[in-house]
């Protein structure tokens, strides 16, 4: 069993860690400029994160969407893209029909891919 108090001192250099990690922070946000080229990269990196997990959970997916056929995934997507577009880039619409396709889909039995 650990003994309470040997906890104290981990407790306290994470929090000190924690802390000059976030004062570090607030002095460097002062001098940089938000619409410079660190935060158009920062934006850039994220949009690229984003879409590359998007893409893998739809090629190849782990857990229970695994189960789904690749042809009903990429059909799904389609339809979001197109919902998305079609009222005003909506991103609960697209999520909607997304989901509702891919759904009605693999309750139907469909088979798009060999």
């Amino acid at each position: 069993m650990v003994e309470p108090s040997s906890i104290w001192p981990a407790l306290v250099v994470a929090a000190l860690v924690t802390y000059f990690w976030r004062a570090l922070g607030v002095m460097v946000s002062g001098r940089l400029d938000p619409n410079g080229p660190v935060f158009e990269w920062i934006g850039c990196v994220a949009y690229a994160l984003l879409a590359g997990l998007t893409v893998r959970m739809i090629v190849l997916p782990i857990g229970p969407l695994q189960a789904t056929d690749l042809g009903c995934r990429l059909v799904a997507t389609g339809a979001a893209i197109l919902a998305h577009r079609l009222t005003g880039n909506s991103i609960p619409a697209g999520v909607a029909a997304g989901v509702g396709v891919l759904a009605g889909l693999t309750a139907a039995g469909v088979r798009l891919w060999p």
